[in-house]
């Protein structure tokens, strides 16, 4: 049976290349326009977090929704509450229904959402827009880190992946800078800059929609749903369009047998991920959790820390976001090519041990007063550029050790498990360190951080998944995949 030929029912066996073909593309336009169209999932949602923190201060203004610092409080966890519930809903939807439908409405959500929040009358309107914000980005999560995935060669899907994640904090930093312009009285001013800020954020995910109706379908998703004629047809003339600007192709070696079958239960799930591949959920769930404690300790109380620890004065804070960000942004850029040269394993071990023991001097320095407000932005600048390489690593492990058909959910899976539980314990437990006003008990809160993702790293190191430069078909089987005898 040909690459094109269409199954002719759920037993039938097709013999594809398609995946060997994808894999050894060249790095060409379209596989630029595939990450910027997909990858700007984590710039919104560094926006949206970013923002949202630099505006806290007005939002407690009479001028503007006279906010409490608890109703504050409460918008973030409904924001990450949502994420959660997204990712979770989403997940599974998007392996049953395919990646693009799902990434295009996700960001439509997104964008009405925030585009709603700029026309909050009061917290109740506020805090649901927050929450329906929240669920298109934990949407956003499972799709996009799927289609990645399975459109991008193997021989890059590291660096890749890393760079994409990573991109995250080039949204902090836009949202750093809206709020330094739009708050400033000569421009919009306090009673309509945060109105601005979230209207501009909807009008990037805007640009962003007409952008990615032009991402096709994962092939990869519509071989296993029996739609291999579509699939060869999208793989033709992806072939086609690099073809004319790196010719000639290089040869592609490798067939697989599929069949085509319904989505897996959620007890085969449940089989999977804790019978089948516990050692890999065991390893995915230390460094998605260590992770989301150590991001969170830091960056939500980041502010608190400035101002009640070094003085630095509410409306300097934004200023401090840049160098953090800076440190964030770089560290996957320029040690995402490792995670495919040196491999996983070694990788993921050096970024999250080295991490923790940056994170841990850092403690022992606040502790000891050697820091003040600038030399504490660099460490955390430093310390960052490695966890930032960790924390994406940890979102590529999920997504390319878990077989084709639930790669979506699991991916949302230990993200929602990840950010729900260091999502909502780090934030209040260095909030609680903090309000003792004592730099010894802060340290202890970083030193926690520090001994999770060490112990994280040192997992990864003897456990995790060499999946560099290997198909993912290769690395987890699909569930669909025909063997002999079968």
């Amino acid at each position: 049976m040909t690459a094109g030929a269409r199954l002719a029912d759920a037993a039938a066996v097709l013999h594809s290349d398609i995946p060997a073909r994808l894999d050894r593309l060249p790095w060409s336009a379209w596989h630029w326009r595939v990450v910027l169209a997909l990858g700007t999932a984590w710039v919104l949602d560094g926006l949206e977090v970013t923002l949202v923190g630099s505006l806290g201060g007005v939002l407690e203004r009479g001028d503007t929704l006279a906010l409490s610092a608890s109703q504050i409080g409460l918008a973030g966890s409904l924001y990450v509450g949502g994420a959660v519930l997204g990712a979770l809903l989403f997940g599974r939807m998007a392996d049953r229904w395919g990646r693009k439908r799902l990434f295009m409405i996700t960001l439509a959500l997104y964008a009405a959402a925030t585009f709603a929040t700029a026309f909050s009358p009061g917290f109740a309107f506020f805090a649901a827009c927050r929450f329906l914000t929240g669920l298109g980005i934990g949407g956003e999560y499972a799709a996009i880190n799927s289609a990645i995935d399975e459109l991008v060669p193997a021989r890059v899907r590291g660096r890749v992946s890393l760079a994409i994640n990573g991109s995250f904090w080039l949204g902090a930093a836009l949202g750093a800078g809206l709020s330094l312009v739009l708050l400033d009285p000569a421009v919009l001013g306090p009673v309509w800059g945060w109105r601005a800020g979230f209207a501009l954020g909807a009008l990037l995910a805007v640009a962003i929609v007409l952008v990615r109706r032009h991402v096709p379908e994962s092939p990869r998703w519509l071989l296993m749903h029996g739609r291999a004629e579509e699939a060869e047809r999208i793989v033709s003339a992806i072939e086609a369009e690099v073809g004319r600007e790196r010719r000639p192709l290089p040869p592609a070696g490798g067939r697989l047998s599929l069949q085509s079958r319904a989505a897996p239960s959620v007890r085969e799930i449940a089989r999977v991920l804790f019978t089948h591949y516990r050692q890999r959920s065991a390893v995915a769930l230390a460094l998605m959790l260590s992770q989301a404690f150590f991001y969170n300790a830091i960056f939500f109380t980041y502010a608190l820390v400035l101002t009640r620890f070094h003085g630095v004065p509410d409306a300097r804070v934004a200023l401090y976001i840049f160098p953090f960000a800076l440190g964030n942004v770089l560290g996957p850029l320029l040690l995402g090519p490792l995670f495919d040269r040196v491999g996983r394993r070694r990788m993921i071990a050096l970024t999250y041990v080295g991490a923790g023991l940056g994170l841990g001097l850092t403690g022992w320095a606040f502790m000891a007063g050697l820091l003040d407000a600038r030399s504490q932005a660099l460490a955390w600048s430093a310390v960052f550029f490695l966890a930032s390489a960790a924390a994406s690593s940890a979102y590529l492990t999920v997504s390319e050790v878990f077989p084709l058909e639930m790669r979506a959910l699991a991916i949302s899976l230990f993200y929602a498990v990840g950010t729900g539980a260091g999502g909502f314990a780090a934030p209040w437990l260095f909030g609680a360190l903090i309000e003792t006003g004592s730099r010894g008990a802060v340290a202890v809160g970083y030193a926690i951080g520090a001994a999770l993702v060490i112990a994280a790293g040192l997992l990864a190191l003897r456990f995790a998944v060499n999946a560099e430069r290997r198909a993912l078909e290769d690395i987890a089987p699909p569930l669909g995949m025909h063997r002999p005898g079968n």
